[in-house]
């Protein structure tokens, strides 16, 4: 195992590979492992969980490897993603190139339910400095330039916004600095604001409807904006690979789990992972599984509690054989390794996602 790894400090990377590994022959299958957790939660996203799961797959073909050197031939990446929840670790670990000769990415989600799909938005982080002209509140407004007006009018515009939007839009935003006291013109304030939708092109759509929105309010109140986006990488919306996902349904029920099929959990219910990011890369599979009684929220301490009951040990052994099945079966089956790479062709292909929003 190598760490630190990819430009960041808590990131690892293991490999394994056949005995006649050829890189122009063979396939490369990557298993990811999240572990980072939640501030004064712990374990409300049940990181430790996928943690576990991906080590148990990939020791568990180290075995099989070991035992049976003819298993398969091929190669397992195993990496240890951090940041998810802060600063889009996989994306930074993608620029760097841990993903530069993998052929397919896997990893498994806890949940409160088992689900071989659902939909996960991706997010862009907005930033937005409207820069006035300060003047005494009342014996001469009339030669200032209200930044914190701008600032009200891009909240409203925002929120106007929202009756035009996909139903799979969000945008949450708050004013956070608008002046020091009442009796002078604010000349600066600032909106810090999220936006998620449920594919790339609908997340740049909203991009630039934002930017009109923010540049409009900075015409109206007669001040500056300084818009700036991504202060961390932006996570993608996930990009499921049906093909792969039909494998992960096959090892689950084997072992008695059921995963309800992509269409099950509302949309209305997404949240965002950095795993869209690696997605729009190459194809992948980030199936859910259960730990917690069904309604249970990602992000509690109910969550957190769940994440270190004998339901989830349970689902970290189950996930882990889940997840070795279906790199095995990658690594082997010529003809599914086609039809993978076909649907995620026919998805769109590999997307530059590092310059995605630069247009």
């Amino acid at each position: 195992m190598e760490t630190p790894v990819y430009g960041l400090d808590t990131a690892f990377a293991a490999t394994l590979q056949s005995a006649n590994y050829d890189p122009h022959k063979h396939r490369t299958i990557a298993i990811l492992s999240e572990y980072d957790a939640l501030p004064g939660i712990g374990h409300g996203c049940g990181h430790n969980v996928i943690a576990a799961a991906g080590l148990g797959a990939f020791l568990a073909l180290a075995d099989t490897l070991r035992k049976t050197p003819e298993a398969f031939s091929g190669r397992i990446i195993y990496l240890g993603t951090p940041a998810e929840e802060s600063d889009a670790g996989k994306e930074n670990m993608a620029r760097a190139g841990a993903f530069d000769t993998a052929d397919a990415a896997i990893m498994v989600h806890p949940y409160f339910i088992d689900v071989a799909d659902q939909a996960w938005l991706g997010r862009r982080e907005c930033r937005v400095t409207y820069r006035g002209i300060s003047a005494h509140a009342s014996s001469h407004p009339f030669m200032g330039r209200n930044a914190l007006d701008a600032a009200a009018l891009a909240y409203q515009g925002l929120g106007l916004l929202r009756q035009q939007l996909p139903v799979s839009d969000r945008i949450h935003a708050i004013i956070d600095s608008g002046g020091q006291t009442p009796n002078l013109i604010p000349q600066t304030a600032s909106l810090h604001i999220n936006i998620r939708s449920r594919y790339a092109p609908t997340l740049r759509a909203l991009s630039h409807r934002i930017e009109d929105v923010l540049h409009g309010a900075a015409l109206m109140a007669g001040v500056q904006a300084d818009i700036r986006w991504d202060s961390s990488p932006m996570t993608m919306p996930v990009r499921s690979n049906q093909t792969l996902g039909q494998r992960w349904v096959l090892a689950q029920r084997e072992i008695g789990r059921n995963p309800y099929p992509a269409g099950t959990i509302s949309d209305t219910l997404a949240a965002s992972t950095d795993f869209g990011n690696i997605s729009l890369r190459l194809p992948g599979i980030h199936p859910l599984i259960q730990i917690a009684p069904e309604g249970t929220g990602l992000h509690t301490a109910e969550f957190a509690a769940a994440a270190q009951s004998p339901r989830a040990e349970e689902a970290a052994l189950d996930g882990a054989y889940g997840l070795a099945v279906v790199a095995l079966d990658f690594l082997t089956d010529d003809a599914l390794a086609a039809d993978v790479q076909a649907e995620f062709e026919k998805a769109g292909g590999a997307v530059q996602v590092q310059t995605y929003f630069d247009s």
